[in-house]
């Protein structure tokens, strides 16, 4: 080879190597921003990706509602924080025994209280709301997308959760009338039987 055709040569590997450097950052980025859109959408849509989930968590603002100031709020502001800790169980891979029995015992129990019209201390709802949530986040934390960004994606899934919570209570609010409150209480039982079918199903 001459030392033309070498120079040329060389010329040609440089600008190839500073295009492709130029396209690295571009490349790096895109990927970013596929795993952050795919964390959000992702995190948003799980909650709602399974019965047993969309039950519970409106089943905790049914009976927010049916307690009143300040279980209204105090239920599904406590329910969606707890979660997130036991979301990040499930992303550390921190094993939880029994998710799916304790996914279907809340629907079970938190239907049976708006049924029954339960009205215990406020500290008792609220705990027994926590535990409860610890399952459902770590189902959700322990089922993150492959390269999808874990904080979006728990961003995500509160997100959805809260607003299934308002559904929760904007239809608890028909239990100020007599005839709302019997849709609100067979609407309770109906979440407690679906928990029996849950349950029937993780056993089986």
């Amino acid at each position: 080879m001459s030392r033309a055709e070498a120079r040329a040569s060389s010329a040609t590997a440089v600008r190839a190597a500073l295009a492709l450097l130029a396209v690295l950052p571009a490349i790096a980025l895109a990927h970013d921003e596929r795993g952050q859109a795919a964390g959000i959408l992702a995190g948003l849509a799980h909650p709602v990706s399974g019965f047993d989930h969309v039950l519970a968590m409106i089943a905790v603002g049914l009976w927010g509602a049916v307690l009143g100031a300040p279980a209204i709020w105090v239920l599904p502001v406590a329910f969606p924080l707890v979660m997130a800790f036991g979301g990040l169980m499930g992303l550390l891979g921190v094993p939880l025994p029994g998710v799916e029995f304790g996914i279907a015992a809340s629907a079970i129990v938190l239907g049976a209280m708006v049924l029954a019209e339960l009205r215990p201390p406020l500290w008792v709802a609220a705990a027994l709301v926590a535990f409860f949530a610890i399952f459902h986040g770590h189902a959700h934390g322990r089922e993150l997308p492959a390269g999808a960004s874990a904080l979006l994606y728990s961003l995500g899934f509160v997100i959805a959760t809260g607003l299934l919570h308002g559904v929760g209570i904007l239809l608890g609010f028909a239990h100020r009338w007599s005839a709302g409150r019997l849709a609100v209480r067979i609407a309770g039982g109906g979440v407690a039987l679906a928990g029996l079918f849950f349950l029937w199903r993780a056993l089986a």
